[in-house]
């Protein structure tokens, strides 16, 4: 017996004395469990295999010589054997997709029990429920819910007053700033959804587009300039409100508007504000919508 064989049976013995040792040291009770049994089993198995693997191929690796068929091509002179895929390797790998499929299919089917699964059904069955309850909710209720919404879920980007955390996010006290209505204008606009699909870019230039970006920026106040007409109106409507919600409301955070930033999202400063579709309920969007409104107000 050569020195590496009795390394590797040490090895193997040290690590079945530390199983044992660690089982020991655990209730009594449970060294009668048969599957503690079964796990003690596999653990000795395993140290033995190792130990007799680890000595075969490192005896093979200190004897054995490369042979068989070069192929064609190298790499700086490094070429490779055409030898056959080793049966033990093949047999190994079919065998671990045969037991995956059963362990997947029968097994453990895939609509067995899981943790998960029974969390999800636990929040769709509260979140039911909390509808239910709160279906009527009044105005100040909805507030008080939509701020603490608010703080949990916007407050990071947003600020805890709305105030857009000095321009690296939207600011909740007034609706568009110039700056961003021109954007819009010179580059379109296309990521909340509405019916009215992209608002193409370049729908004014130069004082045209300055007008409109002051006009609306300042809440539609004042004389409309014509520009707006052709511009605007035909999907905003003449008074930006967005033509029933088929298109973005200009003058205020309406309902249709939160639903299609919760619900898709919206690229901003401080990177891409995330969907909130699967986060929140439909209570819950109609008391930020609230919440959101007063900040304007």
């Amino acid at each position: 017996m050569n020195a590496l064989m009795i390394k590797a049976l040490g090895f193997a013995a040290l690590l079945i004395i530390a199983t044992i040792a660690v089982v020991n040291s655990l209730d009594m009770d449970v060294l009668a469990d048969d599957m503690t049994a079964i796990t003690m089993g596999g653990a000795i198995a395993v140290a033995t295999i190792t130990a007799g693997v680890a000595v075969k191929y490192i005896n093979q690796i200190k004897s054995d010589t490369a042979g068989g068929e070069l192929a064609e091509e190298n790499w700086d002179g490094i070429g490779e054997y055409k030898n056959e895929l080793p049966s033990g390797w093949a047999y190994s790998f079919l065998a671990l997709f045969l037991w995956s499929m059963w362990y997947g299919l029968i097994g453990y089917p895939v609509n067995a029990y899981s943790s998960i699964g029974e969390y999800n059904e636990e929040v769709i069955a509260y979140n039911k429920k909390f509808e239910e309850t709160h279906k009527n909710a009044d105005e100040a209720t909805l507030k008080e819910m939509g701020e603490s919404i608010y703080l949990v879920q916007c407050a990071q980007c947003h600020g805890n007053s709305g105030d857009g955390l000095s321009g690296r996010a939207q600011d909740f006290s007034t609706r568009m700033t110039k700056a961003q209505v021109l954007d819009v204008i010179n580059n379109g606009q296309n990521q909340l959804g509405y019916p009215l699909g992209m608002m193409p870019p370049a729908t004014a230039q130069g004082e045209h587009a300055e007008e409109i970006a002051a006009y609306v920026a300042g809440g539609m106040k004042g004389e409309q300039p014509a520009s707006y007409i052709g511009a605007c109106s035909g999907c905003h409507g003449a008074d930006g409100k967005g033509n029933g919600g088929m298109s973005p409301n200009l003058v205020e955070y309406d309902a249709a508007v939160m639903s299609h930033t919760l619900q898709h999202g919206k690229k901003g400063i401080l990177g891409k504000m995330p969907s909130f579709k699967t986060l929140i309920t439909p209570v819950q969007e109609k008391a930020l919508t609230v919440y959101v409104q007063s900040l304007s107000n």
